[in-house]
């Protein structure tokens, strides 16, 4: 494939504001107008006039400029296509292309999160304060006002960048605006005060902490959370619906039984129903009616069948069907909001002298821009692997297939097979030996057998310690030979498959890492090192070796290790729901709950803290629920989790209550259901991320494989040594060096061409892409016709122009999302 090297002129050129054109360079073409509504036209240009006839060097450089602008603008479209940017937020002029690229760096992200993890961890120094970590009113005053400040700043480089009236459309960006006006007020109060005053505002501030860039899963659990909530509330306000029905029948039935404290009052009857629904006080709450009545465990039986065992699951079932829907509006929405993006930036690639496609020396441009850090060979393979048609030109059809391929990792595929075939024939020989036996199945299933008696004698010899000191001094014999053993298979797999080889396999690489764990905790044995003892603890790990035998664990456990980063969001979102009931609850809550606080409640025994003496020894009583409080915001996480399990959750709600008022039960009612719609929403997302598994394996039995993407490309010498003569005029020495190693790796082994792997991890959006295969041909022809309806309205006909392409080519996109 030839590469070109010549100078063109771009398409587009990126205006000023006020619409003025560029000349353009090495050309005389005539000047063309671009409507300000196209958008990304932020290359100021002052000097509009043609350069002098003999003025080359000002030529070349014009040139430059204007397609570096491009390839900068390109790649922010790009950019926002991955993020899932609105594409009415792109930079529109220099300010704000200068406050754009100063706002999208890490060192900005780590300070947006800084300082909202630092406006978070206050509450560990703020009255009710963690006793260690308690500051002083100035210190943590000052230090709030400090963080504050910080995010006054981080607004106005985005108000830089969005400009005013775009600022006041973004509603999570005004939302933290008000949000910090409000706590900027009361923490110039307290500073001026010198004293804390209640502050549930502070339960606000996880909104600064979502708004990061690194936090965006959170902000797309937070999104389907809310999109889910219609068809939820619908459901629950039919269990609470039954729930009163219910109360009222129990009221009338049970209230004359004066030894039933459960239904005497309207208000306890709700109350202990809703408890019930969670089954933390059954059967207690029918046993004195039980008691009295043996047929009123009718009215019992019948509440939980149609509240627990019906609508609870009901509900379950139209939060997956909500869910399963908006995972698949929502893949369908960022798809076609990628291809508009890679739209954009194709047209912002392409030539007047060759608009049939993008051309290796702009496409290199926009990697430097999109991807710094890779390198020259990644670049040209990048091209490569875009151009399927292996022509000089990447066509559009082409280049929607951007973001699969960009994030390939590249390297020289091996001319061996093996890493020992270049040794003398004997150890080549034993090696290849050594290869053949670690691969056959009978050595698999060997390590099986040896894996499950491990396990069959950690079983038996931890069922017969005694309590105590588990950990003797003595080394187990047991414990040598299973590690010998491990270690003997871990050496011939390594040298069998070659270190590169055998670690490239996530269960080869689990494999090594328990034996290693295993071996130190021998050394913790042997050497007497009791704080290194947990690592012996670790033992047991070897047997999930074992669910490789069945496909239908391994699809399990594929599943788990793919829900992990998303599951780590979701496991953010219900911290962030944590934080602020804990802000709530340590405002209305703090000391309320002590020892002996509750002895005129229901709930006393739990909380009851009583020394007496008992012959010659003093026997403590004491029910230990005082533990659970809001005294600080540790105990108060602990005690929302302790509620999160509603195991006697009833107990911590009815201490609290008897030491406030009855309104307090709301508080918890409404964490409750709080919790009840993120875990379902967990729920749902596992049910749904292992069935759409089981059904893509279903329909890709013969194609699945599970060593993620692999694509393979050939180069040959005359295109390195082209690539390298078109670095020489613009890149780095450095860039050139390295691609004269591959010309060099060729000469040694007298090759025309080198053979290049390209490898990433499979996504689930690589699952979705052929899963909905059928669908995407609809949504992407569907799309199509949208936007050639769209163009008439948007675009006024324009004589001069009539000779280009439509203006349209750069006009702004209305993002699908």
């Amino acid at each position: 494939m030839a590469v070109s090297m010549d100078d063109d002129v771009p398409l587009i050129l990126t205006l000023d504001d006020s619409g003025s054109g560029a000349s353009a360079p090495l050309d005389d073409l005539d000047r063309e107008e671009l409507p300000n509504e196209n958008g990304g036209s932020y290359d100021v240009i002052n000097d509009a006039s043609s350069p002098a006839a003999g003025d080359c060097c000002a030529q070349q450089s014009s040139a430059r400029h204007n397609w570096d602008m491009n390839y900068q603008e390109a790649a922010i479209y790009l950019q926002e296509g991955e993020n899932n940017d609105k594409f009415f937020t792109h930079p529109k002029n220099a300010k704000a292309l200068a406050a754009y690229l100063f706002a999208h760096n890490h060192l900005f992200y780590l300070m947006e999160l800084s300082t909202a993890l630092l406006l978070l961890l206050l509450s560990l120094c703020e009255a009710p304060a963690v006793p260690m970590l308690r500051l002083g009113i100035f210190v943590h005053a000052t230090l709030e006002l400090f963080a504050l400040i910080v995010v006054v700043f981080e607004l106005s480089m985005k108000m830089r960048w969005l400009g005013f009236q775009t600022f006041i459309r973004h509603k999570r960006t005004m939302v933290k605006t008000c949000v910090l006006f409000v706590q900027f007020i009361e923490a110039i109060v307290v500073l001026v005060r010198q004293t804390s005053h209640v502050r549930i505002t502070r339960a606000l501030r996880c909104i600064f902490l979502v708004d990061c860039r690194y936090c965006g899963a959170v902000r797309r659990n937070l999104r389907q959370i809310f999109q889910s909530l219609p068809p939820f509330i619908d459901i629950l306000l039919l269990l609470l619906f039954f729930m009163v029905i219910f109360a009222i029948l129990g009221f009338y039935l049970f209230s004359p039984n004066h030894s039933d404290p459960y239904f005497n009052t309207l208000e306890n009857s709700l109350v202990n129903l809703f408890v019930l629904l969670t089954t933390s006080n059954f059967p207690d709450v029918m046993m004195p009616s039980y008691a009295r009545n043996p047929w009123s465990c009718v009215f019992f039986i019948v509440y939980l069948s149609i509240e627990l065992y019906f609508i609870m699951n009901l509900l379950l079932a139209v939060v997956f069907d909500t869910f399963n829907d908006i995972e698949k509006r929502k893949f369908k929405s960022l798809l076609l909001h990628k291809r508009t993006a890679m739209q954009h930036a194709y047209r912002l690639l392409i030539t007047k002298q060759r608009p049939s496609g993008i051309s290796f020396k702009h496409f290199e441009g926009l990697l430097r821009f999109y991807k710094p850090r890779m390198c020259a060979r990644e670049r040209y393979l990048t091209f490569k692997a875009l151009n399927q048609s292996n022509t000089p030109l990447v066509s559009l059809k082409d280049f929607y297939n951007f973001y699969e391929v960009v994030g390939l990792k590249w390297k020289a595929k091996r001319n061996r097979e093996h890493w020992f075939d270049d040794l003398p024939r004997t150890a080549f020989l034993i090696f290849k030996g050594i290869n053949i036996l670690v691969k056959s199945r009978v050595f698999q299933y060997t390590m099986y057998t040896v894996v499950a008696v491990n396990g069959i004698w950690i079983l038996v010899e931890t069922f017969m310690l005694q309590g105590g000191n588990f950990f003797s001094r003595n080394v187990p014999w047991s414990y040598i030979v299973f590690l010998t053993i491990y270690g003997v298979e871990l050496l011939l797999k390594s040298t069998g498959l070659g270190p590169v080889e055998y670690l490239s396999s996530g269960w080869n690489l689990f494999d090594f890492s328990v034996t290693l764990f295993a071996f130190l905790g021998l050394m913790a044995l042997a050497f007497n090192m009791e704080p290194f003892y947990f690592i012996v603890v670790l033992r047991p790990l070897q047997l999930l070796r074992l669910f490789k035998l069945k496909k239908r664990y391994r699809n399990v456990l594929d599943t788990m290790f793919e829900l992990f980063p998303r599951m780590a969001s979701l496991g953010l979102t219900l911290l962030i729901f944590y934080y602020c009931f804990a802000i709530v609850g340590m405002e209305f809550f703090a000391g309320v709950v002590y020892p002996n606080c509750c002895n005129m409640s229901t709930v006393a025994d739990s909380y009851r803290w009583v020394n007496h003496t008992v012959g010659n020894k003093t026997v403590v009583e004491e029910g230990y629920y005082y533990l659970n409080n809001f005294d600080n915001i540790l105990n108060s996480f602990v005690t929302l989790f302790e509620l999160t399990v509603v195991n006697n959750w009833y107990i911590i709600m009815e201490g609290v209550t008897s030491q406030t008022t009855h309104w307090s039960r709301l508080y918890f009612m409404i964490f409750y259901i709080v919790t009840m719609v993120v875990m379902t929403i967990i729920v749902a997302f596992i049910l749904d991320a292992f069935v759409f598994r089981m059904n893509y394996t279903r329909k890709n039995q013969d194609s699945e494989e599970d060593n993620g993407i692999v694509l393979e490309k050939e180069i040959s010498k005359e295109e390195v040594v082209g690539i390298i003569e078109l670095y020489k005029r613009s890149s780095s020495a450095a860039e050139t060096a390295q691609l004269q190693k591959i010309v060099l790796q060729m000469d040694k082994y007298g090759q025309t061409s080198t053979v290049f792997l390209g490898r990433r991890s499979r996504t689930k959006s690589d699952l979705s892409m052929k899963m909905y295969e059928e669908e995407i041909q609809e949504w992407y022809e569907e799309h199509s016709r949208k936007e050639e309806s769209q163009t008439p309205l948007q675009e006024p006909a324009s004589a001069s122009n009539s000779s280009l392409k439509p203006l349209s080519l750069r006009q702004r996109s209305q993002t699908v999302i």
